[in-house]
C-alpha cells in the first residue's frame, strides 16, 4: 500500500483482557474487578511506566544506567517519556540489567502491537493482516509497507508531513509489522512490483541500497514470492491503484485497496473476487520469481557505491 501504516499485532492478550472477559458474565450478579496495579492499560504507557520504574527502585541516573548497560542516555530517557520503544537488542540487554527475564520484550512486543497508536481508518485493516493465513499485493510506486526499511519509511512518511516524535513513531510501527513475515510458520505472501517501484529512488543512495537489498532478501524467503511487472506490459486494471489480500482463518478474503487520495477496505465477495481476477490478470504480465530476482539485482548494480575512504 502507497501510504499503509499500521502493526503487527501479536496473538497475546492486551492488558484490558481481563475487563472484556467479564463482559460474557451478568455485571449485576457479581461486582466489577478493580484495578490491581495502577498502572496505565494501554501498552505504549505501560512499557513505559515500567521502564521508569525499574529504573527509579535501583535509584539509577539515566546517565548511570547508560554507563553500565551502553546505549546512548538520551535513548534511555525517549524510551522512559513515551517518545520512542526502541529495539528488541536495547529491550533484551534491560531485560538482563535488571533480572526481568522476558518481561520487558513481552511488554515491548505488546506495545509494538498496539493498533491504538495509528490512524483510525489502517485499524481493522492491520488486525486482520496479523491474522492472515496468506497474503497477496500489488504495489505502484513503493515496496509493501511489510518490506520497507526504516530508512525508506522514514523518507515516504516524512514526504507525507510527518515530523519528530510522530515521525519516529510512524517509522517504528511500520517496521514493526515485520513480525508478520516472521516466526516458525510465516504465512506466504505474494508481491507483483510496478518496475516503478524499483525506480523511484531515495535521496540517500545508502538508503535506497539497503532497500533494494531488502527486496532481495526477502525474495530468497520461502514463504514469499516476488514478481517484478516491467514496464511496456500495456494498461491495466490495477494501473494506480494499490491492492492487498488477505485470507483469513476463516476461509474469507478481504481486499485492501488505495489510489492516491484514499484506501478502503472491501470485504464483499463479489468486489473482492473482481479485484482478485484483476490481480490474476496483471501477474499474468510478470517476470518469473527469478527473472525478478535477477532484475532487482540489476537495479543494486546501478546504485553508486559509496565513496572510500
Amino acid at each position: 500500500m502507497a501510504h499503509d501504516e499500521g502493526v503487527r499485532a501479536v496473538e497475546r492478550p492486551t492488558f484490558n483482557a481481563g475487563p472484556a472477559k467479564f463482559n460474557k458474565f451478568n455485571r449485576s450478579a457479581m461486582p466489577q474487578r478493580s484495578m490491581v496495579t495502577g498502572r496505565s492499560q494501554e501498552p505504549r504507557e505501560r512499557f513505559a511506566e515500567e521502564l521508569r520504574g525499574l529504573r527509579t527502585e535501583r535509584k539509577l541516573s539515566l546517565r548511570e544506567l547508560a554507563k553500565q548497560v551502553g546505549w546512548d542516555s538520551s535513548l534511555f530517557s525517549k524510551m522512559e517519556n513515551g517518545q520512542t520503544l526502541g529495539g528488541p537488542e536495547v529491550v533484551q540487554a534491560l531485560d538482563q540489567f535488571y533480572g526481568t527475564p522476558g518481561l520487558l520484550v513481552t511488554l515491548w512486543e505488546l506495545a509494538v502491537a498496539d493498533p491504538t497508536q495509528f490512524k483510525e481508518p489502517y485499524r481493522r485493516y492491520m488486525l486482520l493482516e496479523a491474522e492472515a493465513v496468506s497474503l497477496w499485493q500489488y504495489s505502484v510506486s513503493r515496496p509493501p509497507g511489510l518490506l520497507q526499511t526504516a530508512g525508506y519509511a522514514r523518507e515516504a512518511l516524512a514526504a507525507g508531513g510527518l515530523r519528530g516524535e510522530e515521525l519516529d513513531q510512524q517509522v517504528e510501527a511500520r517496521t514493526g509489522r515485520r513480525k508478520v513475515l516472521e516466526g516458525d510458520d510465516p504465512p506466504p505472501f505474494r508481491i507483483l512490483l510496478a518496475e516503478a517501484v524499483l525506480r523511484n529512488s531515495l535521496r540517500d543512495p545508502r538508503q535506497w541500497r539497503g532497500q533494494l537489498e531488502r527486496l532481495t532478501e526477502a525474495a530468497a524467503q520461502p514463504n514469499i514470492t516476488l514478481h517484478v511487472l516491467p514496464f511496456g506490459c500495456g494498461l491495466h486494471g490495477l494501473d494506480s491503484t494499490d491492492v492487498m489480500f488477505l485470507r483469513l482463518p476463516d476461509g474469507r478474503t478481504v481486499a485492501y485497496v488505495e489510489n492516491d487520495v484514499q484506501g478502503e477496505l472491501v470485504e464483499e465477495l463479489s468486489k473482492v473476487e473482481r479485484f482478485h481476477r484483476t490481480y490474476d490478470a496483471v501477474r499474468d504480465l510478470a517476470l518469473s520469481p527469478a527473472e525478478s530476482h535477477k532484475f532487482i539485482l540489476r537495479m543494486l548494480e546501478e546504485v553508486p557505491c559509496e565513496p572510500s575512504t
